[in-house]
């Protein structure tokens, strides 16, 4: 249950999955792609494009091989370092450059046997560490679901122009792919353009999606894995599903593992990630250490249920963003 690994150079490779993408017409940025040999190509492209720009090593980088750069000269230099001065190893031997779209990012998912789908809930997610989407970029500090700028207009061209050519793509182009795609998304004057795929669910999205089924997980990958997802849908609860991750302090960069986590009330909504049991105490053993998912008829209510759980989390330097879904409001 996963795409093999030509397949699966969707997520592994950015050059790849733009090929993948323009051969089945799905909407992205403009791109070219570079490597060490063409260096100086990737200067002229800079040039012809306005700020900020965006340099994206190929290859898998520990989410940190995407740079956006104002200046023109500093992007040059940014491409230099990658190509040349193996600034993120064998993964930036090539270098997408692509133009900057300005719009707000969601995602959506769909689990596929190779030729058929169903389409799950769509999550909107918060990757910066700091309130008001500042500071360095996470593994994800909280997401929501549903997506209320998610209109169905939106959706129907979701599916017309991403979902179901690169569903197709798969086939056409012989990517043995049964499992989870994930769109990430980028909506620009009611457009949607995908920034990745990624071949697997995101985190912390699925602590909001998997949550919100109404249907058994289980029943549906077994279709996908017999070919038969032809007459099956992935029904969705109504209300909202939110989550919260509570992270350890100097998170993302250098911080401090084995501190004691207390939960002073009923846990059964919390997801454990950097989390270890050693002598039966329970100690952080990651940046992400546990998130609050919890439900509620309206986004608020929900947000509301998951910040009281997190609440009743306790760990020193534990911090939080308490701006989850905030931006989504003028929305609902």
């Amino acid at each position: 249950f996963a795409p093999d690994k030509y397949a699966g150079q969707l997520e592994s490779s950015k050059s790849f999955a733009k090929e993948f993408m323009a051969k089945q017409n799905v909407p992205t940025a403009a791109y070219q792609a570079f490597t060490k040999e063409t260096v100086a190509d990737g200067y002229k492209f800079l040039e012809s494009l306005q700020a900020p720009y965006v340099l994206k090593a190929d290859g898998l980088a520990a989410g940190k091989g995407v740079l956006i750069v104002e200046d023109l000269a500093e992007a040059q230099a940014a491409l230099k370092n990658m190509l040349v001065d193996k600034q993120f190893g064998a993964a930036s031997d090539t270098v997408v450059v692509e133009e900057f779209l300005d719009g707000i990012e969601f995602s959506v998912f769909a689990l596929t046997d190779g030729e058929n789908y169903v389409m799950l809930p769509e999550a909107k997610d918060y990757k910066r560490i700091g309130e008001g989407d500042t500071g360095l970029n996470t593994g994800g500090m909280g997401a929501v679901s549903p997506v209320p700028f998610y209109t169905e207009e939106l959706r129907n061209k979701t599916i017309a122009q991403v979902v179901e050519p690169t569903i197709k793509g798969l086939k056409a182009q012989n990517l043995n792919f049964r499992g989870f795609v994930f769109f990430g998304l980028i909506v620009v004057n009611d457009n949607p353009y995908v920034i990745e795929y990624n071949v697997r669910m995101g985190d912390p999205e699925t602590e909001v999606v998997i949550p919100r089924l109404d249907e058994s997980l289980s029943e549906l990958i077994r279709s996908a894995q017999d070919g038969t997802l032809t007459n099956r849908t992935a029904k969705a609860k109504p209300g909202y599903a939110t989550t919260v991750f509570a992270v350890s302090g100097g998170y993302p960069e250098s911080y401090a593992k084995g501190k004691q986590i207390t939960l002073t009330k009923n846990s059964e909504n919390l997801f454990h990630a950097g989390t270890k049991n050693e002598d039966g105490m329970l100690i952080t053993n990651g940046g992400r250490v546990l998130a609050a998912t919890c439900f509620g008829n309206s986004m608020s209510e929900a947000l509301a249920a998951s910040y009281e759980q997190i609440k009743d989390v306790h760990f020193e330097g534990m911090t939080f963003r308490t701006d989850i879904g905030k931006d989504l409001i003028k929305y609902v």
